[in-house]
């Protein structure tokens, strides 16, 4: 490789896909727009063949070249350097996804956290590819803990995601909540993520479905499992905060503050318990399920002692 030129080899996760949007995965310190001028100026080869078209569809095992008059990608960032031991646990793995079992504390994105640990345990572990790279393919919070799914494969991540988009697959949540909830509910609301307050809210949004069910109650906090049609933005915080139910501890939609315990300011009681796909053979299992985490298990005990549910 020179100075001045990328090379590239595709692997069997890229064959069929667009070679801008291979490049795009590939150079992700470049936009675009630079990216279809390389093109479209004659800058990008095939197997030694000139390619300007944005939408060509490349096969596997091809070598890419992009002649550039600047300095050549960066590689990642603050790389954390991960093995098996470092990882939360890990519930499933197969068919093209790993599902793991996340702490409370621990982001999923951004630098030190999951997702970076994920990437570099699994650095060695795939076969090439520019435009497939493994990430999770859903959202918790930082102190939201339980089931977290990650691909592993081009396939497995298309598959995952069009059975969650098609609401073929069950997202159960185990929490805690303030005030006496004892009978089954459905929160039905439209829901507005405000980025510039990081905070769901009730507006003319999205759709959000919630399906609540009591466990375990006294005057004071609940325990209740929320089955989740839809996967909005901090959709359970927000709907238990619109409907007077708080979760214990999420300061920031109106729950009272349990830093005793988890020591952090915000240390809400949530926990993604359960996953159920479909009946039909994809290659996952009927159901995933995450133990609730000591500290979930320490603090529902201590609020509602005579609690006779097993989770």
């Amino acid at each position: 490789m020179g100075k001045n030129e990328i090379v590239l080899k595709t692997g069997l996760n890229d064959h069929g896909r667009r070679i801008d949007r291979i490049l795009r995965k590939a150079m992700p310190d470049y936009p675009l727009s630079l990216i279809h001028r390389l093109l479209r100026q004659g800058f990008v080869s095939v197997n030694g063949k000139s390619e300007k078209k944005p939408g060509k569809q490349i096969d596997s095992d091809v070598i890419i070249r992009i002649k550039l008059n600047f300095t050549a990608l960066n590689h990642e960032k603050n790389t954390v350097y991960a093995d098996e031991n470092s990882l939360p646990s890990i519930l499933f793995r197969g068919s093209g996804i790993i599902i793991f079992n996340k702490p409370s504390g621990l982001k999923v994105h951004g630098d030190n956290s999951l997702d970076s640990l994920v990437k570099n345990w699994l650095r060695d572990k795939l076969p090439p590819s520019l435009s497939f790279k493994p990430g999770s393919l859903h959202r918790l919070d930082k102190a939201t803990s339980g089931i977290i799914v990650f691909s592993e494969s081009l396939k497995g991540a298309q598959l995952f995601t069009e059975l969650l988009k098609e609401q073929k697959i069950k997202k159960t949540y185990i929490a805690i909540v303030e005030g006496k909830l004892d009978k089954a509910v459905i929160w039905d609301d439209k829901l507005t993520h405000d980025k510039s307050l990081e905070k769901t809210l009730i507006t003319e949004g999205k759709d959000a479905f919630t399906s609540v069910k009591p466990l375990a109650c006294n005057e004071q906090y609940s325990l209740i499992e929320a089955q989740i049609k839809t996967g909005r933005t901090h959709q359970i915080r927000a709907h238990a905060s619109f409907h007077g139910h708080p979760l214990a501890g999420d300061l920031k939609y109106g729950g009272h503050n349990f830093s005793e315990i988890t020591n952090r300011a915000d240390g809400f009681f949530l926990h993604a318990w359960k996953l159920e796909f479909p009946e039909q053979d994809y290659g996952f299992p009927k159901e995933i399920i995450a133990p609730l985490p000591e500290q979930f298990q320490k603090k529902l005990n201590s609020l509602i002692p005579d609690l006779n549910t097993a989770i």
